[in-house]
């Protein structure tokens, strides 16, 4: 993300989950809180979405494709987060470039469970001042500004008071293509030294393709000169699921399943079109 500002990934993410809330893999996927987590023109391309009414005009129709899209990608892939946390059931949540994630406010099940945000501060500013005083569903909810090209993970969180001496389940999701490769394992070292036995990680990444490196950049020739919300969030890395397995494993937890989206997408019996970002992107869970 850029220096300063808040991410615009983040924004459409919760857009997308917006506009499939009770549309899409109804009965498997609700978010009834991301809409409220929206300003007003940011919602517009959410209602279009939900209506099925494409917009006329370039940046209109960019912005709704983009939603629309997103939201195809986004159910299958919180749907596989939200049933691996909700099956483990650690006193301690750590939300790992949280952004405008909303599993606090909305997933009942995290009552009795202390959550922890971390995210860039500029990002975190931007969170808290949406959520507002909006009342979360989890025990709490901490917030830690955490800047990790300059602080360490380790440091940040045992300061936001995490204990080291109690499980923990980590949700690292939509953060690891958008870190190169040595701040992922920088990462994954510190969650190590933290996570006691017991604990869980969910890691989201994606996996190499050349039609998606290629689909990329001809977005990125097609809206030159024109506002493009991920124009300061490049992709930095992609990862194989072998690749993935070992990282993991160094660092002391077995992974039980690793799933793209597109198979996870058909277990929810949905209309399938975005089948090169559903076939790319994967969920892993492992334990320690």
């Amino acid at each position: 993300m850029e220096q300063g500002r808040a991410s615009r990934t983040a924004v459409v993410v919760c857009q997308a989950r917006a506009a499939a809330d009770g549309r899409l893999a109804a009965g498997r996927f609700a978010d009834p809180v991301a809409a409220g987590l929206l300003a007003e023109d940011e919602r517009e391309p959410v209602a279009q979405v939900r209506l099925g009414r494409p917009p006329t005009g370039w940046r209109q129709r960019m912005a709704y494709e983009t939603v629309r899209a997103t939201s195809e990608v986004i159910v299958p892939r919180t749907v596989a987060i939200d049933d691996a946390l909700r099956a483990h059931a650690a006193p301690q949540l750590v939300l790992l470039g949280a952004g405008l994630d909303d599993r606090a406010w909305r997933i009942a099940e995290l009552s009795n469970i202390d959550v922890f945000e971390v995210d860039h501060p500029a990002s975190q500013a931007d969170k808290r001042a949406r959520v507002g005083d909006r009342q979360a569903v989890a025990r709490t909810v901490t917030f830690v500004p955490a800047d990790l090209a300059v602080q360490r993970l380790d440091d940040a969180l045992t300061a936001a008071g995490f204990r080291s001496d109690v499980a923990s389940t980590w949700i690292w999701e939509g953060v690891i293509p958008y870190l190169p490769r040595r701040a992922v394992i920088a990462t994954m070292r510190a969650i190590s030294v933290l996570a006691l036995e017991g604990s869980r990680i969910i890691v989201n990444y994606q996996s190499p393709s050349a039609v998606a490196r290629i689909g990329r950049l001809a977005a990125r020739v097609m809206s030159a000169g024109r506002r493009n919300p991920f124009a300061g969030e490049p992709i930095r890395s992609t990862w194989k699921p072998w690749e993935i397995d070992r990282l993991l494993l160094r660092y002391g937890f077995d992974v039980t399943a690793d799933d793209d989206l597109l198979t996870l997408a058909r277990g929810l019996d949905m209309s399938i079109r975005e089948g090169v970002s559903l076939r790319t992107g994967r969920v892993a869970v492992a334990d320690r």
